[in-house]
């Protein structure tokens, strides 16, 4: 019996990934440099370790360093995410949870400050009785110990608690921690290879919370 929800963030709940991707790619071509989808998505859900030795990679001899391009990208992004939205569903997901009594988490590889000032611009931050982010912990996604954090602090086994992720590492992490995984893929990860999960979903929208639970009972 589901007991306990737990959400990822980035991609999930809102966009950041793609807009991530579009901002790098327009920073990189300013200095010539290529960006492909193939190597950012390696990135996703995890750390940047992929990401920073690519740019240290491509700007040797360069007049600008990995530091330059990571502070126009983030100004970039942080621009362009005034225009965007929560995903579709998100919000009746959350609603639906709270009514059906369930516990409410969040795991996430990124920092606490990023994930909180997101939820509280989208007036969500209250709904989360547990959030977990990679400033917490020693290792993030697709290590499992994120999501095993949240059970430990929201008293629930794993068995009885359903991950929704939207990445291929964040899966990873929560079948390795043995939660049931509905993956909820974007538009920058819907082309990727998802090794193991439970459901998969083109939105929260396509299915109801407690049909996701019927089924996965």
């Amino acid at each position: 019996m589901i007991k306990a929800v737990v959400f990822d963030f980035d991609g999930l709940i809102i966009d950041t990934e793609s807009v991530w991707y579009e901002s790098y790619k327009e920073v990189f071509e300013i200095y010539q440099i290529e960006f492909h989808w193939e190597l950012f998505v390696r990135c996703v859900g995890t750390d940047d370790s992929v990401l920073n030795q690519y740019i240290d990679e491509k700007v040797a001899g360069l007049q600008v360093t990995r530091d330059d391009i990571k502070r126009q990208a983030r100004e970039l992004h942080k621009v362009k995410m005034k225009a965007i939205p929560m995903r579709e569903g998100v919000r009746d997901y959350l609603n639906d949870a709270k009514s059906l009594g369930l516990k409410i988490g969040l795991a996430s590889s990124s920092t606490r400050e990023w994930v909180e000032f997101f939820l509280k611009k989208l007036q969500i931050d209250d709904y989360f009785e547990v959030i977990s982010t990679g400033d917490q912990v020693e290792k993030v996604k697709p290590d499992p110990t994120l999501y095993l954090r949240t059970l430990e602090h929201l008293e629930v086994s794993a068995h009885e608690s359903v991950a929704f992720e939207d990445s291929s590492n964040g899966a990873k992490a929560a079948t390795r921690a043995g939660l049931k995984c509905v993956i909820v893929p974007n538009e920058l990860t819907q082309f990727l290879t998802f090794e193991k999960y439970d459901l998969r979903l083109s939105s929260m929208d396509e299915m109801s919370l407690e049909q996701v639970i019927q089924r996965l009972n």
